[in-house]
């Protein structure tokens, strides 16, 4: 491929000014091979596997920066979901092996290790229930472990008495780092569909039909598709796509590039590049703002939901024609905290929690970091995950919530968690009641488009 010195300027320009990177390098890593009957014996070995697997991770990162001048934000390692690994050893609970990984994590210098997780969509094994127990008490002894729990999918339905124990480990871990506005929660996700090649966290794991070791390339650029729309303000929608289309291309042979050296210089499989634009607390790269570039005066206004449509849509389909290995989400994100101007909507009042739940059925996540009262009762919080992954089984979509019930605060009080994660008003919740609906349990039905061979 040929390219010109106009397409190096305009490169230059979008990492310098629009806050263009590569978001992630995720190693996926198969801990199949570390099963035992003894717990120490199989902390051991998920701790060598990690540490031998992604030791020179961080270093190869750091080189293809420097020499491609392209920012990578996040190291990362997913790893095979806990409660299956660990299910056939004497452990009581599997705390020591969340902090075994978050000590792999620490000594080899990436960011989080994901795949403390849970895959309970039909039913949970006696490993699934320990892992789900461990989770709070987990999170709040480690700093880099990330948790999640498939508790619907479209094939199973939704397991209702799973999304009602996750609303009590939600409740739980907020409480055991109430010092930090709950931050535990923001390392933890329930999902409904969860892909087995995500590169980002919180919701990252090793898929069992992956390779031993794998490459995932998360990218981001939402400054970039503002900057672009920002110099276009009049032209009709059909060339907002267009334009959105060719940026995200653009965007995804940067991670392609970056995604297969990385995996040949770590002896590891290219896997997948996941096109979706993760917004961050900086000014300017943020999703919401793409949204007002379209012509809403506020993010969650009238539109905002069809806008959404459009940036989700055009977003994979010119980042699917940059790479043959798309995965992951892929898609636009709207993480409240994370995004500078969507928790500006959320305190102005143009954002409501009802209007996030409307606009996450067009785009790649669920409800995510959304802060809620402390004080929100643990059937509203399951009643809020259950509409969240009706959305998702129905549409044949992923999606993930991430609820943080900050302690000791309520609506419109402001819950800080500094760096990526940021900071966003404390949203009001409805006070209706859905308590003897969610303590029915069960198990909601697939939906009958589910019946698809």
């Amino acid at each position: 491929m040929l390219i010109n010195p106009d397409e190096i300027r305009e490169t230059i320009s979008m990492i310098q000014e629009q806050r263009l990177d590569i978001r992630t390098i995720t190693m996926g890593i198969s801990l199949r091979d570390c099963v035992d009957a003894s717990g120490d014996r199989l902390q051991k070995n998920i701790y060598r596997k990690v540490v031998e697997s992604a030791r020179n991770l961080v270093d190869v990162a750091e080189s293809l920066q420097s020499k491609y001048g392209i920012p990578i934000v996040n190291k990362r390692v997913a790893v095979s979901p806990i409660s299956v690994i660990a299910e056939s050893s004497d452990l009581e609970n599997y705390i020591p092996v969340a902090q075994a990984l978050d000590k792999a994590a620490i000594d080899i210098g990436i960011d989080f290790i994901g795949g403390f997780s849970a895959l309970v969509h039909k039913g949970s094994t006696r490993g699934d229930v320990c892992l789900i127990d461990s989770i709070p008490e987990a999170l709040a002894k480690t700093e880099r472990v990330c948790s999640s729990v498939n508790v619907a999918s479209t094939k199973a339905g939704i397991n209702m008495d799973a999304i009602l124990r996750m609303a009590e480990v939600i409740k739980k871990t907020a409480e055991l780092s109430k010092e930090q506005d709950g931050i535990g929660c923001t390392k933890l996700v329930v999902f409904a569909n969860i892909p087995e090649d995500n590169p980002f966290m919180a919701g990252a794991y090793h898929g069992f039909g992956e390779p031993d070791k794998v490459i995932n390339v998360g990218i981001s650029g939402p400054g970039v598709v503002r900057a672009v729309l920002e110099k276009h303000p009049d032209v009709d929608l059909t060339r907002v796509a267009e334009l959105i289309k060719q940026t995200a291309f653009k965007i995804t042979r940067m991670g392609e590039l970056v995604g297969r050296e990385s995996a040949a210089l770590l002896g590891a499989k290219p896997g997948v590049v996941d096109l979706s634009l993760a917004p961050t607390p900086t000014p300017g790269d943020s999703v919401a703002q793409i949204i007002e570039a379209m012509g809403i005066e506020k993010c969650g206004g009238p539109g905002s939901t069809a806008a959404l449509a459009i940036i989700n849509d055009a977003v994979k389909k010119g980042g699917a024609m940059a790479t043959s290995s798309a995965g992951g989400l892929s898609g636009a994100f709207i993480p409240v905290s994370e995004d500078l101007a969507m928790a500006e909507a959320v305190a102005s009042g143009a954002l409501s929690i009802e209007k996030l739940e409307a606009m996450t059925a067009v785009c790649s996540v669920g409800l995510d970091m959304i802060v809620i009262p402390g004080d929100t009762p643990v059937e509203t919080i399951a009643g809020i995950i259950a509409d969240q992954m009706a959305i998702a089984v129905i549409n044949h979509k992923a999606a993930g919530v991430r609820l943080i019930p900050a302690p000791g605060k309520k609506a419109g009080d402001r819950a800080v968690f500094g760096g990526l994660l940021g900071s966003a008003p404390v949203m009001p919740i409805s006070n209706l009641s859905c308590k003897k609906f969610v303590k029915r349990g069960g198990r909601i039905p697939a939906p009958l488009t589910s019946l698809n061979n």
